[in-house]
């Protein structure tokens, strides 16, 4: 791959190019809006230069001459970064739309990326990127399918081509999300609500009577520390969830709900601490 560029480059950006180690793309560039407002130019150029990739200035510098282009923004910024970008790409490159979004929000994108001549590709993430990082596996679909199966392939990636429509991939992930942030948010307000009210051990115990194949305790404690670390892009990931239930007909209440106990959970930024689960509930109760 002659230049790979990140508009964004948070979490997942920094697993991908960790993995890589260097073996594959001749360079790497990245933009971060947030990194650009937190941080001095000096500091700013050393945590990209610390992942071996050139921090670019502005989103023009990052996309020079990319070929192809990771875009993995939080979900409420995927259009905005779709529109910043645009017009800075180079003919048929491939724009990979990382970002938990609605399938409308992607159709959106697409309209975007494809009018400026560049290829739009849906992708969606299927896993948490560690411990896996590049090798994660990712569902890919759109009319460009095909070439963005042969690129990710050719970066040692783990692509599966979900439909030639976009939306496609971006559907599966987000109801999925529906289980697997909603159980996160129940795991919130159920061990929480008992840690408060003192009888979390009774609980836990008829939890367990009742479902001795799941370790409670240990996803529980899991649970919370996903949502205290990474909340706040989880709650951008479920309104677009409970957007895309929305646009099915169906009523989508558990979706927003879970939103919102991920961004309550997030606004303290809260330090996880041990595993021990009452421990991270006292913790997490303390910030509250």
């Amino acid at each position: 791959m002659d230049h790979v560029a990140f508009i964004g480059f948070g979490e997942a950006a920094r697993a991908f190019v960790s993995g890589w180690g260097g073996a594959h793309a001749a360079g790497i560039a990245a933009f971060d809006i947030k990194t650009q407002a937190d941080a001095s130019r000096a500091d700013m150029l050393a945590q990209y230069g610390a992942h071996g990739v050139t921090g670019a200035e502005d989103v023009a510098g990052a996309l020079r001459g990319a070929g192809v282009v990771f875009s993995l923004v939080t979900a409420d910024q995927a259009l905005a970064a779709a529109h910043s970008a645009a017009p800075h790409l180079a003919g048929g490159a491939l724009w990979f739309d990382c970002n938990s979004c609605a399938p409308e929000t992607k159709v959106k994108a697409a309209k975007i990326i494809e009018s400026a001549g560049a290829r739009y590709v849906d992708v969606a993430v299927m896993a948490p990127v560690h411990p896996k990082r590049h090798l994660v596996p990712l569902l890919v679909s759109g009319p460009h399918a095909t070439p963005a199966l042969q690129a990710l392939h050719a970066l040692s990636m783990c692509p599966q081509v979900a439909g030639e429509q976009v939306g496609q991939a971006s559907s599966i992930k987000m109801l999925r999300s529906v289980m697997i942030k909603g159980l996160e948010a129940l795991s919130a307000e159920c061990f929480l609500a008992a840690r408060r009210a003192g009888v979390e051990q009774q609980v836990l115990a008829s939890l367990e009577g009742s479902d001795p194949d799941i370790n409670w305790r240990a996803r529980a404690s899991y649970n919370l520390e996903r949502m205290v670390v990474h909340g706040a892009r989880r709650a951008s990931e479920m309104q677009e969830v409970a957007a895309t239930v929305a646009a099915l007909g169906l009523p989508c209440a558990m979706s927003a709900a879970s939103a919102q106990w991920q961004a309550y959970l997030a606004a303290p930024a809260i330090d996880p601490g041990s595993d021990e689960l009452i421990a991270r509930m006292d913790r997490i109760l303390a910030a509250l």
